[in-house]
């Protein structure tokens, strides 16, 4: 995985801790990037990218999705210098309100923020680890695998356990 380059915010965070508050590794094109390609060819369908673009390394490294590219949080951290979002005096903006209401993935902003504060990054990235990691097999499953990728166990994670009717929702639109 590439780390954050020093003109990045938070070049000493790690690329999967997000600006925002969101694990990357447990997302689904971070896991299709690394793991299991095949679960990108749809996401590049519904959202019309070439399927080599959505390679993603996480949010602090030099190669994102074509939204994260585009991602106006990385970009206000960036300008403001902030490693995460809630180091901003604006914070919580109506911005980061938005994107946090939009999907089910990012239900947890809120809790996330102020654990990387309390806590810290490491802390949190561990305890990130283990809540996208399937209780039976210990494979890091995204927000939106039911399922667990690797051994079929349900819930595929705590996230998913915390969140299923969400989740199923949103998938039910797409």
């Amino acid at each position: 995985m590439s780390q954050p380059t020093t003109d990045q915010p938070g070049a000493r965070v790690p690329a999967v801790a997000a600006v925002c508050g969101l694990y990357c590794a447990g997302c689904s094109i971070f896991i299709g990037s690394h793991e299991d390609p095949e679960r990108l060819r749809p996401i590049a369908e519904r959202w019309g990218f070439p399927l080599e673009e959505l390679h993603c390394d996480g949010c602090r490294s030099d190669i994102r999705t074509p939204y994260c590219r585009t991602c106006t949080l990385f970009a206000c951290a960036a300008e403001r210098g902030h490693d995460f979002c809630n180091e901003c005096a604006d914070y919580p903006c109506a911005e980061l309100r938005d994107f946090q209401a939009e999907r089910p993935h990012r239900i947890e902003l809120w809790e996330s923020l102020e654990r990387i504060r309390t806590a810290g990054v490491d802390t949190w990235l561990a305890e990130e680890n283990t809540h996208y990691s399937c209780p039976a097999c210990a494979t890091v499953n995204s927000a939106y695998d039911l399922k667990c990728r690797a051994c079929s166990h349900e819930p595929a994670n705590a996230y998913v356990a915390a969140h299923r009717e969400e989740i199923v929702k949103t998938l039910s639109r797409l």
